[in-house]
């Protein structure tokens, strides 16, 4: 539990650093289409940081039965890295074929969910 707390607590921290940049240190310095990819990457990894915080809650109630808990925390955290950091990467260097990357992190996100929703149905009960 602790772990995932961590790092939902971190990326969190992360997320806001990062979308405070984009709204301050990037308007004007990159294309507005640019800032829309930035902006999409922050509130991705905003909403996931929470997802973070989230599973690690999940995981103290479930106990023993937490495996599939602890491997959706994993996929989601690769999924803010793939997604929201490719996009992250894509706006500083302007590198458009990073953003290929994007779909992984995607998937890595969707996998993440699916299996809390397993979880939910398998181990924690009403």
């Amino acid at each position: 539990m602790k772990l995932f707390v961590l790092l939902g607590s971190i990326n969190m921290a992360l997320a806001i650093a990062i979308g405070a940049f984009g709204a301050h240190g990037l308007a004007g310095k990159v294309t507005d289409k640019m800032l829309a990819y930035w902006n999409t990457g922050a509130h991705y990894h905003i909403i996931h940081g929470l997802a973070l915080l989230f599973i690690g809650l999940l995981i103290s109630k479930a106990g023993e039965n937490a495996s599939s808990l602890q491997i959706a925390g994993w996929l989601i955290l690769a999924g803010i890295f793939f997604f929201s950091g490719s996009l992250y990467v894509m706006v500083l260097t302007n590198v458009k074929v990073l953003g290929a990357i994007t779909p992984i992190g995607g998937v890595s996100l969707i996998a993440g969910w699916i299996l809390v929703a397993v979880a939910a149905l398998r181990h924690l009960g009403s």
